[in-house]
């Protein structure tokens, strides 16, 4: 029986890839991450396969063009990032379920192909004010920066509604617990 596909999306700084690492870790949840595909050169001691798929630029663009993608987004100029379909069919045909740690672009795209055999769970702040106070105690980020992220998670936010469910982070501990039963129940039906 083939698996099937969790899609999850989140500003930065709510805690999404916490969620689903906690996740993985309990371990009673077959999940499986899909490695991304990229443009850019591998860093030290990453591996074609494991930590991305590396191609060139021209790779990348010769697979957007043939429809290999399910999404994709160029980041920087010359700088793709990407699921192709191989990767996540490749999961689901083993019979395991793929988690996607996608934007809400790439979140809307995928779903419009899987429909009903793809959940989308956005993770969301409880508010504004309060993600700008977690971005801002991370003191990582210089001001202008974290306006940015702010104003990106503004704008994501209004996506929220056309998720299939949402969680809000906050409570960590909670909010792990609430994703894990909005993804047992989707998975048990």
């Amino acid at each position: 029986m083939d698996g099937k596909i969790i899609i999850v999306s989140a500003p930065s700084g709510c805690g999404k890839s916490t969620i689903i690492n906690a996740l993985l870790e309990r371990g009673d949840i077959d999940m499986q991450f899909s490695i991304s595909a990229t443009s850019r050169q591998p860093r030290e001691g990453e591996v074609h396969g494991v930590n991305y798929y590396f191609l060139t630029e021209e790779e990348f663009r010769n697979r957007i063009n043939l429809g290999h993608f399910v999404e994709w987004e160029e980041v920087y100029a010359g700088r793709y990032y990407g699921t192709l379909k191989s990767e996540i069919d490749r999961i689901i045909a083993g019979g395991h379920n793929v988690v996607l740690d996608i934007d809400v672009k790439g979140a809307m795209n995928v779903k419009s192909i899987y429909g009903d055999r793809a959940l989308s769970l956005f993770i969301m702040p409880p508010s504004i004010e309060e993600l700008r106070r977690r971005l801002e105690s991370r003191a990582t980020d210089a001001p202008e920066v974290i306006d940015e992220r702010v104003a990106k998670a503004a704008y994501e936010l209004t996506f929220a509604p056309r998720y299939d469910a949402k969680v809000v982070n906050d409570e960590l501990a909670t909010a792990i617990d609430e994703t894990h039963d909005v993804i047992a129940e989707f998975l048990a039906k």
